[in-house]
């Protein structure tokens, strides 16, 4: 008789695999991408460079990052097949908004390109499906905003950087230079973050030997869920649904007392402050004014108000509560907090689909069953 060993709710601290694109490393606060701190990063290099890097494995000198920013600016226009298709996306996904038609564009982008199983194809062609997809995905999830406005979709330009084409593709106007590198930086440290649900999502199906499209679809359906993404627009509705500072205190303690969650706040993974969280707020409190005074008050009085009812629990701000802050402040409408998170994440992914595609064996895990003894009679009709 097989035995089937007992493993945590939801694979919780179970390796699965080897990786050699980074690690979360919680108790420490720390995580990283290859070899490198994935905050130093944000705080030191452009978005294409750390592009570059999960790609290759190493980060470009000053030719190559020409180039290779050169090569992914020149893939941002879509196929027309896709560009015609995406108002009447638009209009089937009115109300789930840009993230569920990217599921959508992304399947038509995949049967547009040729996409071929990974299974079937060299490194080469699976990084320059890659390529082609990364670069894409900010050019349709913007399209799909600006149509659901009842706006005209603005046309990529390829002598911008990725960050700052993002925002002009968004808003229509070239942004402020503090702005677009504000918004690079959260790129930048958004881009992966271990074998989270929808990272892990899209190995099982690159596991299978499914094109890339295939695997980034299932990715964006992972991400799609409440418990996985967005969080950013929830943190900033709940400063709203406080209101003012001397609401904090009775607000907080009637979340925590009732037994509800505050978004923004705790993660599964770190048991000490969020770093991504720590280098977004220095670049909040960079912009200042009062949506930032008061988020920065609102964490005070949450941890302390937290230290005070639920001693020994570490709960400290995740990744999204400031990354609300700072797309607010750079003019990112809420409805895309969520899909700006996807336009780095996909990078991650696609890394991950990379890599997994190297391995031939398929992931199938077994379940236990714990239903009626079989077998059981079958009644007669």
């Amino acid at each position: 008789m097989t035995t089937t060993p007992a493993v945590p709710r939801g694979l919780a601290g179970v390796v699965v695999t080897d990786t050699a694109l980074g690690d979360v490393r919680g108790r420490e606060g720390f995580y990283h991408y290859r070899q490198y701190s994935a905050i130093e990063l944000a705080r030191t290099r452009g978005f294409e460079d750390v592009w570059y890097l999960m790609v290759h494995g190493e980060l470009p000198d000053r030719a190559a990052a020409a180039d290779f920013a050169a090569r992914t600016a020149a893939l941002r226009t879509l196929p027309a097949e896709v560009r015609d298709a995406l108002p009447a996306i638009a209009r089937a996904g009115a109300v789930s908004g840009p993230l569920a038609g990217l599921r959508t564009a992304l399947s038509l982008l995949g049967a547009s390109a040729g996409f071929r199983p990974v299974y079937d194809i060299g490194t080469e062609r699976r990084r320059q499906d890659a390529l082609t997809v990364c670069a894409a995905v900010p050019t349709i999830l913007t399209a799909l905003h600006r149509l659901g406005q009842g706006l005209q979709p603005v046309e990529p330009r390829e002598d911008l950087p990725h960050a700052a084409n993002y925002l002009y593709m968004l808003t229509g106007a070239e942004p402020e230079p503090e702005h677009a590198r504000a918004v690079e930086q959260y790129l930048v440290s958004t881009v992966d973050h271990g074998f989270n649900a929808s990272t892990f999502t899209a190995r099982v199906v690159a596991s299978t030997g499914a094109d890339l499209a295939a695997c980034l679809v299932a990715a964006v359906g992972a991400l799609s869920g409440p418990l996985h993404g967005g969080a950013p627009s929830r943190a900033l509705d709940t400063l709203d649904a406080i209101g003012t500072p001397d609401r904090i205190d009775g607000w907080i303690r009637e979340q925590v007392l009732s037994g509800r969650r505050i978004m923004g706040f705790g993660h599964p993974v770190y048991r000490t402050e969020d770093p991504r969280s720590r280098m977004l707020k220095s670049l909040a409190q960079g912009f200042g004014g009062p949506l930032v005074d008061f988020a920065v008050e609102v964490e005070r009085q949450v941890e302390s108000i937290l230290a005070e009812l639920k001693p020994g629990r570490e709960l400290h701000t995740n990744v999204e509560f400031y990354a609300g802050v700072v797309m607010e402040l750079c003019g990112l409408p809420r409805a895309m907090f969520t899909p700006t998170f996807c336009a780095a994440r996909v990078i991650g992914w696609s890394a991950n689909i990379l890599e997994q595609a190297e391995d031939s064996k398929i992931i199938r895990p077994a379940a236990r069953y714990v239903g009626a003894p079989p077998p059981q009679p079958v009644p007669a009709p």
